[in-house]
């Protein structure tokens, strides 16, 4: 059940949000005035939420690019690929 607190809360209550959303996983929808203001939600399910999008953005670029050419790649070519950036990125270390 999704927690929806006043803004006021922010200050009054600071530990039950803390707690909320690192011990119940779960975010904090705050309220200003009625009205839907803000989120609030640890750092590690922000990671991980952005990191979810970032992942499903570019798996719809890559459908997007397959769709508009006939270029594909086998996986032999792929992996080479992917061995020379490791390759390169060492080399800048």
């Amino acid at each position: 059940m999704p927690q929806i607190r006043p803004i006021s809360d922010l200050r009054n209550r600071f530990t039950d949000i803390s707690r909320i959303v690192h011990e119940d996983k779960e975010p904090v929808f705050l309220t200003k005035n009625g009205y839907g203001d803000m989120v609030v939600m640890s750092i590690d399910d922000y990671r991980a939420r952005k990191f979810t999008h970032d992942v499903d953005i570019k798996l719809l670029e890559a459908r997007d690019e397959a769709m508009n050419t006939d270029k594909r790649l086998t996986h032999e070519e792929v992996m080479a690929h992917m061995r020379e950036i490791i390759r390169n990125a060492s080399k800048k270390v």
